[in-house]
This record gives C-alpha cells, structure tokens and sequence, in this order.
C-alpha cells in the first residue's frame, strides 16, 4: 500500500509540474472533458484537458480484478481541421487482483500511444491506442497487450 501510495504521490507531481510548462504544440482542444468506455480489456474512462494540447486519462479496467490507471497525455493534431489527433505519453497504474487471479495489488508504469477522431457536429470521440505498461511485483512483468479501440461522450 505504501508504494501505491508513493507512486500516485510522484505520478500527481509530475503531472503538475509538466501542466506548468509552456505549450511547444499548440493544437486546440475540441472538447474540455469526456467519459466513455474501451475494450480490450473493459474499461471506464474520464478524459480531461488541462491545457490546449495537454490531458489526463484515467482508466478503471475490470480484468482479473480492478485496474485504475492514469495517465499524462500530449496531443497534436494530424488534420487541417483538428478532428485527428495523435497523443502519447507516461502514467502509471495500481491493479487490485480478485481472489480467481491469486488476490493481492500490484503497482507498475504505463505509456501510451493512440489516435483520436472528433466527430465535428457530434459530442463524440472514437480512439485506438497501444498501451504497454511494467509491472513491480515479486518479478517485474511487462504487459505489452494493453489498449484497445474506446468511445467518448465529449463536452
């Protein structure tokens, strides 16, 4: 518990600190906030922007237990008009494994790479992305299967 702990402390800093500085790409954000679900596996998310091209994901999954991650994203766009979008970036997750799976939580690291597609007249956003994440536990592990094809309700 004192590692989750820490690393939500480090990941929550890090994520201040990159906010606080200055815009290199400055795409504009098509939508402030978005919830919506991902497959492969399950998930919930809630999607913020906190600058122009700068977001933070956060992902409950339902696989083998529960799963939440965050993650710190940067934006650009791929499109004249700014309905295409590549984002990228770090996080870092806590996964609490159900009793089938051997029970226990588990921290580890996250990135992520994907696109995006806003729809123009609609409140919403289709995703596909990659999301390989490490594992600390009795053996570190890596996950590089993570990610999926997800929809959004923007607003």
């Amino acid at each position: 518990m004192r590692k989750a702990i820490f690393f939500c402390s480090i990941f929550v800093m890090s994520c201040l600190l990159a906010s606080s500085q200055s815009s290199v790409i400055t795409p504009k954000a098509s939508y402030t906030s978005a919830v919506g679900i991902k497959f492969f596996p399950l998930a919930v998310s809630l999607k913020h922007f906190v600058s122009t091209n700068k977001a933070l994901d956060l992902y409950a999954y339902f696989n083998e237990g529960t799963r939440i991650t965050g993650l710190y994203e940067w934006h650009g766009t791929l499109s004249n008009e700014g309905n295409l979008k590549w984002y990228l970036g770090p996080g870092m997750h806590v996964q609490f494994y159900d009793y089938e799976h051997g029970g226990g939580t588990n921290v580890g690291v996250d990135g992520i790479v994907g696109l995006e597609y806003k729809l123009s007249k609609l409140p919403f956003a289709f995703s596909i992305d990659w999301q390989p994440s490490l594992e600390f536990s009795s053996k570190s592990t890596f996950a590089g299967g993570w990610g999926g094809i997800g929809g959004k309700f923007t607003f």
